[in-house]
This record gives structure tokens, sequence and C-alpha cells, in this order.
């Protein structure tokens, strides 16, 4: 018993680091976001993860043969999109507003998983999704039919990162782990460059997220790039720690944490304080996510 106990405090607490260092590297993508375009941020994001995974490539090649090269494209395609849709709203609205759009993952894997994959979805799993999407209207404000950009973007970082999610589940039994990682982050490397290159050619106010001219990093920015390729490794590395030490379903419910440092962090660089409908929609988005995270680890 107080083993497992040991094995939980220990599990809760590298997710709340996680969850900090996460919300941390928001602060520099936002601050960075002030000099250079987000597709040029979402690079620089990219870029030092490929090399770090090249370099392990080069110890220990990969062992599993593959077989599914167009789901990888598009696992990475959808990776990279929902990540460029995230730092675009980390630019334009609050940090915790953001943060929060993309936490709707777990509804949006719950459904695709649903439609796609046929998995059984009981009452209270539409119940939550019901009340998730209440969530995400608190949040958005609409005014009539019409709703701002960033929302779209901010349903499509949540919407895009389950459909990466949900091929992840399907290419895992065909390459290794590296390789869909890579996949990822190799798009969102090359997906950068290539929009980059074109942006000047390109005059599409309103698809402002996908085009933007490359930017040279001044020394300040230098330093942001660095802070969030630091925050953005301790983040994963410390929830990966969470992950292997107790259940799923736990260490999901505490990743919401990043929402509550997210709001307050992002005081520190002018964001307003959410309004008691934003709250509420937070707090209907965390959970509905708790409830189909846990339904889906008794699943598994």
């Amino acid at each position: 018993m107080k083993e497992r106990i040991g094995r939980l405090d220990a599990s809760v607490e590298y997710m709340l680091f996680a969850s900090l260092m996460f919300a941390v590297m928001g602060v520099f993508a936002k601050l960075l976001s002030q000099t250079m375009p987000s597709l040029e941020v979402v690079f620089f994001r990219n870029v030092f993860g490929v090399i770090i995974i090249a370099a392990t490539l080069v110890k220990k090649p990969m062992t599993k043969s593959g077989g599914k090269p167009f789901l990888l494209f598009f696992r990475g395609l959808m990776g990279f999109l929902a990540l460029l849709a995230f730092f675009y709203n980390i630019a334009h609205i609050p940090l915790g507003d953001a943060m929060t759009y993309s936490k709707t993952s777990p509804l949006f894997t719950a459904f695709f998983a649903w439609l796609f994959l046929k998995e059984r979805m009981g009452r209270a799993g539409w119940m939550a999704l019901l009340l998730g999407f209440v969530g995400i209207v608190c949040i958005a404000k609409p005014t009539g039919l019409v709703v701002d950009k960033t929302v779209w973007l901010g349903i499509f970082s949540g919407a895009g990162a389950a459909l990466a999610y949900t091929a992840v589940r399907e290419l895992k039994q065909y390459y290794d782990t590296r390789a869909i990682v890579l996949s990822f982050m190799g798009t969102g490397t090359i997906g950068p460059l290539f929009l980059m290159a074109v942006s000047p050619y390109v005059e599409l106010p309103e698809l402002d997220m996908l085009f933007g001219k490359f930017v040279m990093p001044c020394s300040i920015s230098w330093l942001y790039i660095a802070a969030i390729g630091i925050f953005a490794t301790l983040a994963q590395v410390y929830m990966t720690k969470a992950y292997g030490v107790t259940k799923a379903g736990i260490v999901g419910a505490i990743s919401y944490s990043n929402i509550v440092f997210s709001v307050f962090l992002g005081l520190f660089v002018g964001d307003p304080f959410p309004d008691p409908v934003t709250w509420l929609g937070i707090l209907l988005i965390v959970g509905a996510g708790i409830v189909l995270i846990n339904d889906r680890r008794h699943k598994e």
C-alpha cells in the first residue's frame, strides 16, 4: 500500500512539473511570436527534436519494417497543423484559452475512436462529449453563428491532435516510436520551410496562420528559442516519467493543471484574467476530458 501511494505521489509530482514546464514553454512561445510568425516558431520548436531523434538513430537503428507510409504521413501532417494552430492561438489569444482548446483532444479522440475504430461509447461518454462542447462554446462566446478565426483554429488544435493520436494507435504496430515522432517533427520542420519560402509570393491575409516570411532572430529571440526547446524537453521527459509510474487515467487528469498554470503565467505577459463564463467553459472541458480519459482506461 505504501509503495502504491509513493508511486502515486511521484506521478502527481512529475505531471505537475511537466504541466508547469509546458505552460512556461507557452509563455516563451508567446514572447517569441511578437517578433516572428507562428510558422517560424513551429519550425524552431521542431528542428531541435529532429536533430535529437536523428542522433538516436545513429546509435540504435529502427527495427520495425513499417508498411503504412500514407498513414504515417497523415499522422505527421495532422500533428504539424494542430501544433501550428496552437502556436498561432498562443500569439493571438490568452495563453489559458489556447491551452484549453488544445486540451479538448480527449473529446475528439473519443469521438474519432467511435467513428473510425468502432469503439463503443456509453451514456457517460456521450454526456461528457456534450458538456465538453458546451465548454467550448462558453470560451468562444460566439455572436450569433459567427465565431472568430482563433476559435476554429482552437477547435482544430484539439481535433487535429486527436486525429494524430488515433493514427498513432494503428501505427504502433508497424513503426518504431521514434519513426512516428519523427514523422511529426520532420513534417513540422520541412512544412514551415516550404511555406516560408512561398510566402513572399502569396497574398492571403485570411490564411496568415499558414504563411509568414522568415525573420532572422535577434539576440533575445535566440534566448526564447532556446527556452522553448529546454522547457518543451523537460515537459516531455517528466510527462513520460509520470505515465511510466502509475495509471494513465490519473496522470491524464493531473495534466489539465497546465491550463491553470497557463492562466496565471499568462497574466505576466499581458493576458486578461478569465471571466466567469470562461472559467465555466474551462471546468466543463476539464471535467469532460477526465471522464473520457478514465472511460478509455477501463476499456484498455
